[in-house]
């Protein structure tokens, strides 16, 4: 099931909030299975810059936020929420997906100590088999995982009664919107027509941002 975007929001917008607002017991849990993520072996490091020969991936970019398994995540989670708005076609599909998953790295980048903790402990639930399975119900690792599984997995977070489950739904989507929306390849998809020439004249500076 496509989502919604959120085509008004900016990487620094989204940085002003708290994503997950979990309280104490929320933070023990998340902590806790951060803590045990790292001892199972699943990736804590950022990712870098990939090998040429790895499926799907731009070699010439250098991740500084996402794990190699956090990039596998999104790479499932994309096609179901941005939906339709992604092409069909093999290579372009390929590059916007990849491409918006580098814009992910660069907001995860921008954002203060506080969300890049409580975004880290979130992606270590998602990766860590048990909680995997577990918490979020899935049970193929993320590589494997179906566009219909992950459309699933995001509505069941989406109607939750568990406030953990529907602030993760938040983040994942917000985060993944404002990456794809936000690009100027992708702005006529939400109706947005670009900054109007008149303010890209006053400020010709914009014009190499």
């Amino acid at each position: 099931m496509p989502h919604p975007p959120h085509t008004q929001e900016t990487f620094a917008d989204l940085d002003r909030r708290s994503f997950l607002r979990t309280g104490l017991g929320g933070a023990f849990f998340l902590g806790t299975v951060s803590v045990t993520a790292g001892l199972s072996g699943c990736a804590t490091t950022p990712a870098g810059r990939l090998d040429a020969a790895t499926p799907q991936t731009d070699a010439g970019y250098q991740f500084q936020f996402l794990t190699q398994d956090d990039i596998a995540l999104f790479r499932a989670l994309l096609p179901a929420i941005v939906g339709p708005a992604l092409t069909e076609e093999p290579e372009p599909r390929r590059q916007a997906i990849t491409g918006t998953i580098e814009r992910i790295d660069q907001g995860m980048v921008r954002f203060g100590p506080a969300n890049q903790k409580e975004l880290r402990k979130l992606f270590d639930l998602l990766n860590f088999g048990l909680t995997r399975v577990t918490v979020a119900r899935v049970w193929s690792s993320w590589p494997n995982v179906t566009t219909a599984e992950a459309g699933a997995f995001l509505e069941r977070w989406r109607t939750s009664g568990i406030g953990l489950f529907n602030n993760g739904y938040i983040a994942l989507t917000k985060i993944s919107n404002v990456a794809f929306y936000g690009h100027p390849e992708h702005w006529h998809l939400s109706g947005y027509a670009g900054p109007p020439e008149w303010a890209m004249n006053a400020l010709p500076q914009f014009n190499n941002a």
